[in-house]
């Protein structure tokens, strides 16, 4: 495979709206000891690639300014140490930034074989999702069956893959949507869904546990459901906080925290280190993988965007109708 000195990729020119994203020639990477260079095939679009266009998130030490954080392709060249691969594979991988772009370099350990069954297109939508939940539901609040999960923002990238995760688990997913439409398409993924709009989740959440509540809550909205999602936790319940779209301050009631052995609990992914998401991918080789594999995993609704359309993709991820993944085709 004959690597061009220069590619395709897509830059922020400044912070601000999606009319920011440009397509540039840049110098393909070159990679480093334990990384590998893949071609991209396509790129998923997720919520902290907005965040780093809007200038509130910035790449960490050492990571591409270029934003993308999940892709799937064919490896085109391998650096020393990566035992585990060869040119030619067709991966999925979590990339700490570049990933649109025509090639990316990613350390070996985040990256992880394309599912069979699963196009380069439908891969593209898993890597980001699946590490963040990886973290946050499977390790530090320690999912398991038998478990109920209230998640906020049900219909989109992180909410669809919480579902599927809790199906693999065993445990019952309940999520919040804004419309009908997104609540077909969250029972398609199998799950339960209320309409804040129309419903008070705390109450309906109580109703369907029978009034225990909620073991994990799985929260991008911060804001005012901070003190709602402590009400909607059963006994020793846990609140995962993924993102803040609706405020970073909140006020909440300390003494539920108490009384009810509640956990808070916040990460954020990309500034982890490469040693920690090769540990992430290895719980999701071990356990979820399999799952994908033998097609317990239902595929979401996806919208593909070329790679020079990174604007359009991202004005249509941020429209109040948007649910499914996004993708861009490389």
């Amino acid at each position: 495979m004959t690597i061009p000195d220069q590619m395709q990729a897509i830059e922020i020119t400044e912070p601000g709206g999606p009319e920011v994203l440009r397509l540039a020639r840049v110098a393909t990477p070159v990679p480093q000891a334990g990384e590998v260079l893949i071609k991209v095939a396509a790129a998923g679009v997720n919520g902290p690639d907005l965040m780093q266009r809007r200038g509130n998130y910035a790449p960490p030490p050492g990571a591409s300014p270029l934003p993308g954080l999940e892709v799937s392709g064919t490896i085109a060249a391998l650096g020393e140490d990566t035992p585990r691969l060869a040119i030619g594979d067709s991966v999925v991988a979590l990339v700490n930034g570049g990933g649109y772009a025509e090639y990316v370099a990613v350390p070996a350990g985040q990256v992880l074989p394309r599912p069979e069954g699963w196009s380069d297109i439908e891969a593209a939508t898993l890597p980001e999702t699946f590490f963040t939940l990886q973290q946050t539901l499977i390790e530090r609040a320690g999912l398991k069956a038998g478990q109920t999960v209230l998640i906020h923002g049900g219909a989109g990238g992180i909410g669809a893959t919480a579902i599927q995760l809790c199906r693999v688990f065993g445990a019952s997913p309940i999520v919040t949507v804004s419309s009908a439409e997104k609540a077909d398409y969250v029972r398609t993924m199998g799950a339960t869904a209320i309409n804040y709009k129309t419903e008070d989740f705390v109450a309906r959440a109580r109703e369907m546990t029978e009034g225990r509540g909620v073991d994990i809550v799985i929260d991008i909205i911060g804001g005012d459901y901070a003190d709602r999602n402590l009400k909607a936790c059963a006994y020793g319940g846990h609140v995962i906080q993924l993102a803040v779209r609706g405020g970073a301050k909140a006020e909440v009631n300390l003494g539920l925290l108490l009384m009810n052995a509640l956990t808070i609990s916040g990460s954020t992914l990309r500034p982890q280190s490469a040693a920690t998401k090769a540990r992430f991918a290895e719980g999701l080789r071990a356990k979820v993988w399999p799952a994908i594999e033998r097609g317990a995993i239902v595929k979401p609704r996806i919208t593909t965007f070329p790679l020079a359309d990174a604007a359009g993709a991202h004005r249509a991820m941020e429209a109040d109708d948007h649910y499914g993944k996004i993708v861009l085709i490389a």
